[in-house]
């Protein structure tokens, strides 16, 4: 399945070489694979002697919410968080959303097969904040965030991520589709 994953990933970014800013989709492809690679089933992390009790209590935390989310609110039980990917970072993604000076109406970016959204996402802080800088210098007003958590808008099961640098405040917000 993995050979699969990494296969899809070089004939999509192969595909999308042929659209602007190609460094930008080979990021995407390349983040998302990675994360995907070091996903874990969640029953692997709650018997592994070295995780940390506290991703173990989240971890089991999200599955009771899950599991609530299936039988009291009716959500698809689909494949979707089964398991946790561990970064060894701050946040999954950083977004970059910018818009002109006194203006509330986004910057806009189009992708193939998701459409067009008012944020762009990056897998390196650093190349996030370099995008900031040259939308700064075409005078928009730019600001740079970290994600918790990622989706793949009900395109792929994504792994949890980052369950334990939410003290306190459980798991971060996904949609379960």
């Amino acid at each position: 399945m993995r050979n699969l994953q990494i296969l899809a990933g070089l004939f999509l970014s192969s595909l999308l070489a042929a659209c602007a800013d190609t460094h930008y989709y080979l990021q995407s492809v390349e983040g998302h694979l990675h994360m995907m690679l070091v996903a874990r089933p969640i029953e692997q992390w709650l018997v592994d002697q070295d995780a940390a009790p506290a991703l173990k209590q989240r971890l089991v935390l999200a599955q009771r919410i899950r599991s609530f989310a299936v039988t009291e609110l009716q959500l698809p039980d689909n494949a979707s968080y089964h398991s946790y990917a561990d970064l060894q970072r701050r946040a999954v993604v950083w977004n970059v959303v910018a818009a002109p000076e006194f203006s509330l109406t986004l910057k806009t970016w189009c992708f193939p097969v998701v459409g067009c959204v008012g944020y762009r996402g990056y897998f390196s802080e650093a190349e996030a904040r370099a995008q900031a800088r040259a939308l700064a210098l075409e005078g928009l007003e730019v600001s740079v965030y970290g994600v918790p958590a990622y989706s793949t808008l009900g395109r792929r099961r994504p792994p949890a991520q980052h369950l334990h640098q939410l003290p306190g405040r459980g798991v971060g917000a996904h949609d379960f589709s």
